[in-house]
């Protein structure tokens, strides 16, 4: 082989090694879930969202990161509906503002093919029609190609401008923690990004 040949098998294999590290994603929807916790005087409240659809792009090495995770506002729900009925209409307005989206641009930390790994995942959260930066702790569990993901973090609706439901007799705190379970599967179509 000459030494033209040599370079150019080289720069195959680089380029062959650069994009097999480079991974697209699906939420499986029906192995995901959103939750909620809100504090207040009297007793903590639990609850949960529906996740509608999500697909992640993510460069193992860069850390670079990009696509949309999608959550049904409308779906939240407590346990107690007339507390749900103000949660949708006051707070969350989820008849004018109908999806929370998560959209990654970077994931720190290096992730295993196989087990455990801590991550921190950055990106933009759009609620109640206002864009917000956030950095969520995750833990990632890879195996067989599907990743498993949780991360927490808090939400501080009411300086982001959401209304408090406090009341005289009820007071609640002005942050709500989420937790986020998600899992990732190989998405074919994910080649064809828009």
């Amino acid at each position: 082989m000459t030494k033209l040949s040599h370079l150019a098998c080289a720069a195959l294999l680089y380029v062959a090694a650069m994009s097999a590290q480079e991974s697209a994603l699906a939420v499986d929807t029906s192995r995901s879930r959103v939750e909620f916790t809100l504090g207040d005087v009297l007793h903590t409240v639990h609850g949960r969202f529906t996740m509608k659809r999500g697909t992640l792009w993510f460069d193992a090495a860069t850390g670079k990161a990009s696509g949309e995770i999608v959550v049904d506002a409308s779906s939240g729900v407590s346990g107690n509906s007339a507390r749900d009925r103000r949660m949708h209409k006051d707070v969350l307005e989820s008849a004018r503002y109908p999806e929370i989206t998560f959209r990654p641009d970077r994931v720190e930390g290096r992730l295993a093919p196989q087990g455990i790994s801590g991550a921190r995942i950055r990106g933009v959260l759009s609620i109640h029609g206002a864009d917000h930066d956030i950095t969520a702790p995750a833990q990632v569990d890879a195996a067989d190609g599907q990743y498993k993901v949780s991360a927490h973090f808090d939400v501080p609706y009411t300086k982001w401008g959401m209304k408090n439901p406090s009341t005289l007799f009820l007071r609640v705190s002005d942050r709500v923690d989420i937790a986020v379970e998600m899992v990732f599967r190989p998405a074919a179509e994910a080649s064809q990004r828009q």
